[in-house]
């Protein structure tokens, strides 16, 4: 059974930075996309980054330039790094990835996903 947590997140000062990290029980990362999408309570799940496995990557609009993902198959982590970061980007934010033991599919940024974490919160005060 594949486990997906997220770690790093905390409070920020706008214009402040923060690493997350998605640790994987398996290593997916080789084998399928991973991705990061964050939720805030009322609104929508907005797609953040993904990570194929070629290494190329794709950024949610209200991240580019500002967020880089990345992973290390061999660690079974993938990371997003987050600089200059704004009160909007206060979110729950999430991993996730693919397994073909589980079931339905959902879609972001590019990649299909049926596992996620826990989430890690972020908060970015102005």
């Amino acid at each position: 059974q594949v486990q997906l947590v997220e770690s790093g997140g905390g409070s920020v000062q706008a214009g402040g930075s923060l690493r997350l990290s998605c640790a994987a029980s398996e290593d997916i990362g080789s084998r399928y996309c991973m991705t990061w999408f964050r939720q805030v309570p009322g609104k929508e799940r907005e797609g953040v980054a993904t990570i194929f496995t070629s290494g190329n990557t794709r950024y949610g609009d209200s991240v580019k330039g500002r967020f880089t993902v990345s992973k290390d198959n061999a660690k079974k982590e993938m990371y997003l790094q987050m600089n200059d970061l704004k009160s909007e980007d206060t979110a729950l934010y999430y991993c996730a990835g693919y397994s073909p033991s589980y079931g339905d599919r959902q879609y972001n940024l590019g990649c299909n996903f049926n596992i996620w974490g826990q989430g890690t919160q972020v908060t970015v005060s102005s």
